[in-house]
C-alpha cells in the first residue's frame, strides 16, 4: 500500500500550472492507494461546480490533470478549513482510488469561524484496501505554543476518532518540528502513534521544509513538519521525503512524503 501526504501551497506557487503536471505525473507513474493534501485551495469567487467544490480548486484540477494522463480511477473529498490571504477557501483533501465507505469532516480547533486563519479542519475516509477496512485522515494543525488555538487540544480532538482495534493513518502537516524534543511531536507519540519515518531502517533525512517559510516566518533551521502516523506498528517498507529536487522536483514550500507498508500492514 503506498500513501503520500503533501501540502500544495496551491495556487500561492510560482510556475504553478508546471508543477501540477509534476505532481500528477508522479501520482500517475507511483500509483499511490491513498493521497493527503494540505492547504488544498480554491477561489472565493470562482463559480462552484459541486456541492461545496468550485471549478479552481486545486484537487479537482489535479484529477482533471490526471484524466489528461488517461488516469481516471482516483476520486477526491475535500473541506474548507478558513479564508488565507483574503483570497482563497483553504481547505484538506484526500483522494483515493479505492472505494470510500464513509466520509468525516471535523473541526480540531476550538474555532469554527471560517473566517479565522488558525480555524482548522480534518478531512476522513474510511477506504476498503484488500478487503480491509482503514481510516485515513488529512491533517494541517497549528503550532505548539499557540495559546489561541493549543496543539494538544487539536491532537485530542483528533485522536477521539480512533475506532479501537481499526488501523487508522494519519497524514499531513502537523506544524511541529520533529526533531524537537518534549514539544507537538512528542506528544503525537506519547498518544500511541507510530512514525512510517522511524520505523523504516533505510529512511533519509526525512527533512520537508528548509527555512523560512509561511507560519515559520523567522525559521533558518531544516525542519520535519510532514508526517504518516498509524495507530499501529506497521511493516514500512520504505519512508522517503519526495518533491524536494532529490526525489522529485520541487512543487510546493513543503516537500511531501512517501511510504509503502508491507502486504502485513494491517498492524501487529
Amino acid at each position: 500500500m503506498k500513501l503520500l501526504t503533501l501540502n500544495c501551497h496551491s495556487w500561492m506557487e510560482s510556475n504553478q500550472e508546471e508543477k501540477i503536471k509534476i505532481i500528477a505525473r508522479t501520482i500517475y507513474e507511483k500509483d499511490y492507494d491513498v493521497i493527503a493534501l494540505q492547504e488544498v485551495n480554491q477561489s472565493i469567487k470562482e463559480e462552484k461546480i459541486f456541492e461545496n467544490i468550485k471549478k479552481d480548486n486545486f484537487a479537482l484540477v489535479l484529477i482533471k490533470e490526471l484524466g489528461k494522463l488517461g488516469c481516471n480511477k482516483y476520486k477526491m473529498l475535500w473541506d474548507f478549513s478558513h479564508i488565507g490571504y483574503e483570497t482563497y477557501e483553504e481547505g484538506v483533501s484526500i483522494l483515493t482510488k479505492h472505494k470510500i465507505e464513509e466520509e468525516h469532516y471535523f473541526f480540531v480547533s476550538r474555532s469554527r469561524d471560517l473566517s479565522f486563519w488558525k480555524t482548522r479542519k480534518v478531512v476522513g475516509a474510511s477506504i476498503r484496501i484488500d478487503k480491509k477496512l482503514i481510516d485515513f485522515y488529512s491533517c494541517h494543525l497549528g503550532w505548539w505554543n499557540d495559546e489561541e488555538e493549543p496543539f494538544k487540544d487539536q491532537v485530542d480532538k483528533l485522536m477521539s476518532r480512533i475506532e479501537k482495534g481499526k488501523l487508522t493513518f494519519f497524514m499531513g502537516d502537523f506544524n511541529n518540528n520533529a526533531f524537537i524534543k518534549r514539544e507537538g511531536y512528542d506528544y503525537l507519540i506519547e498518544k500511541g502513534l507510530y512514525d512510517t519515518f522511524s520505523i523504516d531502517k533505510e529512511k533519509d533525512s526525512g527533512i520537508t521544509v528548509k527555512g523560512n517559510i509561511d507560519g515559520w516566518d523567522q525559521n533558518k533551521n531544516d525542519l520535519r513538519l510532514d508526517l504518516i502516523l498509524a495507530n499501529k506498528k506497521v511493516d514500512v517498507k520504505y519512508s522517503k521525503v519526495i518533491f524536494n529536487g532529490i526525489n522529485s522536483m520541487v512543487v510546493s514550500d513543503h516537500y511531501g512524503v512517501e511510504v509503502e507498508i508491507r502486504s502485513d500492514y494491517y498492524g501487529k
